[in-house]
């Protein structure tokens, strides 16, 4: 007796319509006639040089400037972790209270999920460029723009993946009498730890990387001597201070990764 084989799904056709419909939207999307982004394709064939040479210059990087970027990188790595620790401990609470599961409450829950999109609605220049206003050209509004960045992330993404899974425990705990404190604190919280991990990791490398656009307002670290390096047009400076912030992110990344394996 033969194995009858189903003949295979012929897909290729919803594929072939579906690029289509890319394709022309794309297309559309560059038509300033109808209202699309207004791309224009001959200056870049007019000023490519210009790129050439900027980029140029940037190959060219000065070792001998590689000290003097030593102690605002040190400032950017303290803005990075004082701001990523400070957001690991209010974003716990914030956290649980964002969650569904963890807060039944749904006044609460929503108060605290509007907060937290405002947060996340405001560019972090707003927030630099403002309280640089407040406090004044240093690492202090450096470090306060990014505990909100963190902030607005972690809580963010945290209470969705809480929202997402399933918590029959804390089903059980309810039916046993327990408070939602109580669960929360026992239970959900120490379940939750591996998920905060990974997002306090990721705002500490993230932290270092926002803190080199911050110094264009003035908010300290290496972004402040990076902008101003690019003002006196020493691309040879500004190509060390990208290569040991690569550097930095690099270091971090790895360290983080190695962290995470050994937490989940």
């Amino acid at each position: 007796m033969s194995l009858v084989v189903p003949p295979k799904p012929r897909t290729w056709p919803k594929t072939v319509l579906i690029l289509g419909a890319l394709v022309v939207l794309t297309v559309l999307t560059c038509l300033p006639a109808i209202g699309g982004v207004d791309v224009d394709f001959g200056a870049i064939t007019r000023n490519w040089r210009n790129g050439a040479n900027k980029m140029a210059q940037l190959l060219q990087p000065d070792f001998a400037f590689l000290p003097r970027t030593f102690l605002p990188m040190l400032e950017t790595l303290q803005m990075a972790l004082v701001g990523a620790a400070f957001a690991a401990l209010v974003s716990i609470p914030l956290t649980l209270w964002a969650a569904r599961p963890t807060n039944p409450n749904g006044v609460t829950r929503r108060i605290v999920r509007a907060v937290i999109n405002v947060i996340r609605s405001v560019p972090d220049l707003v927030y630099a460029t403002i309280l640089v206003a407040l406090t004044g050209v240093g690492a202090l509004p450096g470090l306060l723009t990014l505990f909100l960045f963190d902030i607005g992330v972690i809580v963010k993404l945290v209470s969705e993946a809480i929202d997402s899974d399933k918590h029959a425990y804390l089903e059980a705990g309810h039916a046993a009498g327990a408070t939602q404190s109580q669960l929360n604190r026992a239970l959900a919280l120490p379940q939750s730890l591996p998920l905060f991990w990974n997002q306090w990791l990721y705002a500490l490398e993230l932290n270092v990387r926002i803190s080199a656009i911050l110094g264009i307002v003035g908010a300290g670290g290496i972004g402040r001597l990076l902008n101003e390096r690019f003002g006196f047009y020493a691309y040879d400076d500004v190509s060390i201070i990208i290569l040991e912030i690569l550097a930095v992110v690099i270091i971090i990344e790895v360290c983080s990764n190695l962290l995470r394996r050994r937490i989940t």
